[in-house]
């Protein structure tokens, strides 16, 4: 299964230069339209204005891309907003080539294409993973499995607080993957800045990260590495207030009957109904902090000639 690069990001993997996977399930099933295009343009922008090259991913018409351009973003922040767009993980990537569909892609997803390209680095909003009550429905996210398979490092907000965060912790360990974090001792909760659980390191810098990367590539470790970035302080919700937030959303879906992948964004637009927009305007904010280190991390890496 091969990936279409765009020119920029072709040319820049062909130079060794810093490029920064995205995912594209952000723009077609995290936000409502216009608010996903302005992001999607808006994080793009950070990954340049701090060194590197950004690569959103996506399946258009059956084409694996990496790398887009405007008219592509606003393709599918429309259709995703129309409801007229798939959610791919990586299971779902032959059948949607297969029938030339087109998909927002999730973190298991883009990480693989990521993989496939060269592209080491990855910035994303928050990981999926265990969700709440999942000993009784089994419901837990792909992205910790290809965390523990694909070697991509995914730098995000920590797991979204939407889940059971000490067992996706678990999970995480389990599968062999070091949550690494970024000025914290303590995993981020995505929306607010602390949840209580510690992380396995920590570092203070773009730099200290690259180095810890390029030992881990040399140590031919076969899976990821988790950077959990914490949502900026000026941005971030009270935890007590968002929790409450949550148990509402996570109450409501299930008296909805919503399962499987249409949980995660259920519960992201309900939770936003709930706190008055106060959350996807935390969501942005955390996204494009992610982007920004995720570039600088990716132009260490670099400058290392790794």
């Amino acid at each position: 299964m091969s990936v279409e690069l765009a020119p920029a990001v072709a040319e820049a993997l062909a130079a060794a230069g810093p490029v920064v996977a995205l995912e594209s399930t952000i723009i077609t099933h995290g936000m409502p339209f216009p608010a996903n295009l302005e992001t999607a343009r808006g994080v793009e922008d950070v990954v340049r204005s701090n060194g590197a090259t950004p690569a959103t991913i996506a399946v258009l018409d059956g084409r694996l891309c990496v790398g887009l351009d405007d008219a592509a973003l606003e393709r599918l922040a429309k259709a995703g907003s129309a409801g007229d767009v798939a959610k791919a993980s990586r299971r779902d990537l032959p059948a949607l080539v297969a029938r030339r569909a087109t998909a927002g892609t999730t973190v298991a997803a883009t990480m693989y294409l990521a993989h496939l390209a060269g592209i080491v680095v990855f910035a994303t909003g928050g990981i999926g993973g265990v969700h709440r009550g999942a000993e009784h429905t089994f419901d837990v996210s792909a992205d910790l499995d290809e965390l523990g398979s694909t070697p991509v490092a995914v730098v995000c907000a920590g797991a979204k607080s939407i889940l059971d965060l000490p067992k996706t912790l678990e999970v995480l360990e389990t599968r062999g993957v070091p949550v690494i974090g970024v000025g914290t001792d303590e995993f981020p909760a995505f929306f607010s800045r602390t949840s209580g659980l510690p992380v396995d390191h920590r570092v203070d810098s773009a730099d200290e990260l690259a180095a810890v990367l390029v030992e881990h590539r040399r140590l031919a470790l076969r899976g990821g590495v988790l950077v959990a970035n914490p949502i900026p302080v000026a941005d971030a919700l009270p935890a007590a207030e968002i929790d409450a937030r949550i148990d509402e959303a996570v109450a409501d879906a299930q008296r909805a009957g919503v399962t499987r992948k249409d949980v995660t964004p259920y519960l992201l637009g309900r939770i936003n109904e709930l706190t008055g927009g106060r959350s996807l305007t935390a969501n942005i904010a955390l996204v494009r902090n992610n982007a920004a280190f995720a570039a600088r991390t990716a132009a260490a890496l670099a400058a290392l000639g790794d």
